[in-house]
């Protein structure tokens, strides 16, 4: 079984070392138009060689699409057109609406299946690939009528491999949920660094008096604007909705102290609270 990964980061990189060590795949080839990741991959043995986008994917039965969604709305086009009715592309995309879009009208659509592993970091590059990190996590296939049923087996069998718990769902409802479970997380992130950063002007306060809990918090906001702007920008309308009712909680919290009424917040903080039966 050969494998390309187009992108050697984060998830490409965590993806290739567990595939690896279940032994599902035999050889790796990475795409990357950053040189220094492909050698800093190699080094570190998720990938076998680096290679151009067209030599790697003739040569490959699995073509995984890790790279900002953006960049795999555009390249995977011309991915399809590489590829034969025996070899499966699949993306890792935390938005589907544009990139299966993107894969519509293509002749080969059939080979291509939308993935989302449900994990991520604030981290990046292949140093930050870890081969348990997708242990017990959510993959959701996108559009699974779409896909042929031989490269949808691919795709489940690599989500057997990497351990996760396989769920299916169309690409616009993906968007909606993952507006409200996972990129709201990120722009509220964004905006308490954003606010303390303007209000406490001293370093060193920061980083002695911060707490586990202000940085949990605040940890998603060292996440790089490269994947996350493309993210936010091909998910906008649901991002938007998810925000409105984020700064409309937020206003309820603003007039409860206002007015001094604190059997209103602690009505607010209760009903919070009921998060605790379902996230445990």
């Amino acid at each position: 079984m050969k494998l390309t990964i187009i992108g050697t980061g984060l998830i490409g990189g965590s993806i290739a070392l567990k595939l690896r060590e279940k032994q599902f795949i035999d050889y790796v080839y990475g795409v990357d138009q950053n040189e220094r990741h492909l050698v800093e991959a190699k080094e570190l043995r998720i990938i076998d060689e680096g290679s151009t986008l067209e030599s790697a994917v003739q040569n490959s039965d699995l073509i995984i699409l890790a790279i900002p969604v953006d960049a795999a709305r555009q390249l995977l086009p011309a991915v399809l057109d590489l590829v034969n009715d025996q070899q499966t592309v699949m993306d890792v995309g935390s938005t589907k609406g544009g990139i299966v879009q993107a894969a519509n009208t293509h002749k080969n659509r059939n080979r291509f299946v939308a993935f989302h592993p449900m994990w991520g970091t604030e981290n990046s590059g292949p140093q930050s690939a870890i081969s348990d990190s997708f242990t017990g996590r959510a993959g959701v296939i996108c559009d699974q009528d779409d896909s042929a049923q031989d490269a949808l087996k691919m795709v489940e069998q690599v989500a057997k491999h990497l351990e996760m718990n396989l769920l299916h769902m169309d690409a616009d409802g993906h968007d909606i949920h993952t507006a409200y479970i996972s990129h709201i997380s990120h722009i509220t992130s964004y905006a308490l660094a954003n606010t303390v950063l303007e209000k406490e002007r001293e370093e060193d306060t920061i980083f002695q008096l911060a707490s586990s809990g202000f940085s949990s918090t605040v940890r998603l906001a060292k996440s790089h604007p490269e994947m996350w702007v493309p993210i936010f920008r091909q998910n906008k309308e649901n991002v938007l909705d998810v925000l409105n009712e984020h700064i409309t909680q937020l206003r309820k919290f603003k007039s409860a102290l206002e007015k001094d009424n604190y059997d209103y917040l602690e009505e607010l903080i209760r009903n919070a609270n009921k998060i605790r039966g379902i996230l445990r």
